[in-house]
């Protein structure tokens, strides 16, 4: 049977950490988390687990990742955040490819809980996410706050059973103002990597983003939430581009 080494990222995940950690203990050989000067009671929940716990600047989503992931012991890595945590089900499916590994990367569903309920329609499910997968077959990418692992070209995924679960915002309060940060960071990576915007896709892109989550994935079917979720996913599309637009042409 391989060894696996989970490894999350943290930053004042007081909140959720616990369960991920606990749900971690009959799956992982070792647990490494990489914190970001967490001013919560998080160090002290990793002192109260067999925790590998290290401190880092935040170097954004996907460097930090990438960081965390060059300090794990053993090749076979589950990637976890804070606010996350392995259903039985996926536990089951995780321990049975240890026994059995056959993939250089293993897919899971990821399920969104919003303000207590849990989403299975719109963007938000199934949230398919690669989080097992061998160290050396790829690396975190994406244009932040949004990133992914890649698997290198060539190389093969399967799919676990059960879901990763996911508790991301508690309130309305919160998701307006991570709409916020997050659009500004997306926007400042996109500005970066020389990607414009335009009146056209300020008007299109979140239209389009909307009319996506909530007719064509169902987001309608998650009730008043899930049309909140759709109406913020405009929001966070519209915020994102304006934005852009703004680095682009600044006031004068």
């Amino acid at each position: 049977m391989i060894k696996l080494s989970a490894v999350i990222i943290t930053y004042n995940e007081e909140e959720h950490l616990g369960k991920c950690l606990e749900s971690l203990v009959d799956v992982a050989d070792e647990i490494v988390v990489v914190d970001s000067f967490s001013t919560d009671r998080t160090p002290e929940i990793c002192k109260s687990f067999k925790v590998r716990f290290h401190q880092q600047k935040f170097l954004g989503y996907i460097e930090q990742k990438n960081y965390a992931l060059s300090l794990a012991k053993y090749d076979h890595i589950l990637s976890l955040d804070g606010d996350e945590a392995l259903s039985e089900e996926l536990k089951a499916s995780i321990n049975q490819v240890k026994a059995n590994w056959e993939f250089d990367g293993y897919y899971c569903n990821r399920l969104n809980n919003y303000c207590g309920q849990w989403i299975k329609h719109s963007d938000w499910y199934p949230d398919k996410k690669l989080r097992l997968f061998k160290k050396d077959c790829g690396e975190w990418k994406g244009i932040n706050p949004h990133d992914r692992f890649t698997l290198k070209a060539n190389y093969k995924a399967g799919f676990l059973k059960g879901n990763l679960l996911h508790w991301i915002y508690r309130d309305y309060s919160e998701h307006n103002q991570k709409v916020e940060r997050f659009s500004t960071i997306a926007a400042e990576a996109y500005y970066k990597l020389g990607k414009r915007s335009s009146i056209w896709k300020i008007v299109y892109r979140p239209t389009w983003a909307f009319f996506k989550a909530y007719f064509l994935r169902l987001g309608f079917l998650d009730g008043l939430n899930g049309f909140i979720i759709c109406v913020q996913t405009y929001n966070v599309t519209f915020l994102k581009y304006i934005k852009l637009y703004r680095l682009w042409h600044p006031r004068n």
